[in-house]
């Protein structure tokens, strides 16, 4: 039987560096309270004129197709999970595959907001299982900064910017994704969205003037649902698959508040020590959390590892993988 295996990691995080320190002099807060609700100590930012998602991504991919050995072109598929994109259309995928030349390649843009990489994830893996396609590129990543608004406290210091990139390719070992489970809310649209841009609010002066295209949260009501949905899939994918905490090598959180990963760390009895986490660093940076740790921990991982990837987004979204790990990193 066919699975679909990670086989090269890529990353990429901005330059200039938000620190607490800095956030400090925009909004009210400072460095304890940012620190004792979220873990959060600073996130990098895409700064540049022109600068976009599509040049975070593309650093990520040439760094994960030299470390495959393979060239743009034998890529057959690149499926980008993302709520910034470049544009509203064209796709990110499209604009990257020209810039990159994946002349041979096709794709979209997968919008699930911080579930993003995981629901492309499990989509990419389909497509490797048919047997139709090799060599498919899978990313995650998110430009926060250019929708949040520096004036709301409640948003502002959560978000990063970054993106990271995962390659699936067949292996009929017992490796790569084993299984997932992927859940939707819509009613949670009411807790944390951005309410205009789209077609049911276009932008006009009154959306912008009254700052409707920059995330709205409510924070207490985002942590309730986020806290019972990642701990429940979790845990319902060790069920599902008969699995015990101590058959888990690493899980892997999506990083929106350190009090979350905690919590879903406890559901599944599983100690700090086998938990990622890079929060601290980078901060939310929606579809790009996971993908980054995954490029952070690389040289951790050995072949045969059994990981739990989960995460829960705006809409709501949220979801769990079980994925066993493909290589040992040389």
């Amino acid at each position: 039987m066919i699975k679909a295996a990670i086989t090269a990691v890529g990353g990429c995080v901005p330059d200039y560096v938000l620190t607490n320190e800095i956030l400090s002099t925009m909004v009210e807060t400072n460095d304890e309270w940012i620190m004792s609700r979220t873990g959060i100590k600073e996130r990098r930012i895409l700064k540049g004129e022109g600068k976009g998602l599509s040049d975070m991504c593309i650093a990520a991919t040439e760094e994960l197709l030299k470390k495959r050995g393979i060239k743009a072109d034998e890529l057959d598929m690149v499926i980008v999970g993302t709520i910034t994109g470049d544009y509203t259309f064209p796709s990110t995928s499209n604009v990257i595959c020209d810039k990159i030349g994946a002349k041979n390649a096709w794709g979209f843009d997968l919008s699930a907001a911080c579930s993003g990489f995981i629901y492309a994830l499990a989509t990419g893996a389909q497509f490797i299982e048919t047997g139709r396609y090799k060599k498919i590129l899978v990313i995650g990543g998110d430009k926060m900064s250019s929708i949040i608004d520096y004036t709301d406290r409640a948003t502002c210091i959560i978000f990063g910017d970054g993106a990271g990139a995962v390659l699936l390719e067949p292996t009929t070992e017992d490796l790569g994704v084993k299984d997932f489970i992927l859940k939707a809310d819509g009613a949670g649209r009411n807790y944390l969205c951005m309410h205009a841009g789209g077609s049911v609010l276009p932008p006009s002066h009154e959306t912008v003037d009254a700052r409707k295209h920059y995330v709205y949260q409510e924070g207490q009501a985002v942590f309730k649902f986020a806290v019972k949905g990642m701990a429940d899939v979790s845990a319902e994918i060790l069920e599902k698959n008969k699995l015990k905490s101590e058959d888990i090598k690493w899980l892997v959180p999506h990083q929106a508040n350190k009090r979350i990963v905690d919590a879903t760390a406890d559901r599944m009895g599983i100690g700090p020590e086998k938990v990622m986490m890079n929060i601290e660093r980078y901060g939310n940076t929606t579809a790009g959390t996971i993908p980054l740790l995954l490029w952070d921990y690389e040289k951790q991982l050995k072949k045969g590892d059994n990981l739990i990837i989960s995460a829960f987004g705006g809409g709501f979204t949220w979801g769990s993988v079980w994925l066993k790990w493909a290589y040992d990193t040389k």
